[in-house]
């Protein structure tokens, strides 16, 4: 199985953070996640942060720095997911791929069914 680079925009406002409901019908679905996706071929990392966060949520980013990066792989798929801080510029969030959506703060990601690689990296937020 081929390695597949995606990326996730861990988005910030104040002390808070946006995380959303996979779509129950996708791989993983129902779980939470920082929103993202695939890299294309002669695509950055920052260029496909932009694209998919505006494909899946009506907004502008910018793409800050990146936080680290955690390999991930079952017998659906084989990943390397590069995580990136990241702001809002402009736009009214539209979950347009997601069941739901809620900013939380640090100390609340337990509360939520993480995503495994996701919830590997809320120790450096």
């Amino acid at each position: 199985m081929n390695i597949i680079n995606v990326v996730a925009g861990v988005i910030t406002k104040g002390n808070l953070f946006f995380i959303a409901q996979r779509n129950k019908k996708k791989h993983l679905g129902l779980k939470w996640e920082f929103p993202g996706g695939k890299v294309d071929k002669n695509e950055t990392n920052e260029e496909a942060l932009k694209r998919e966060i505006k494909e899946e949520l009506d907004i502008n980013i910018i793409v800050k720095k990146k936080i680290t990066e955690e390999k991930y792989k079952d017998e659906t798929v084989n990943i390397i997911l590069h995580y990136y801080f990241c702001t809002i510029t402009d736009g009214k969030i539209n979950l347009n791929e997601h069941e739901n959506s809620i900013w939380v703060t640090r100390d609340n990601f337990n509360q939520y069914d993480m995503i495994d690689g996701d919830r590997n990296i809320i120790r450096f937020l």
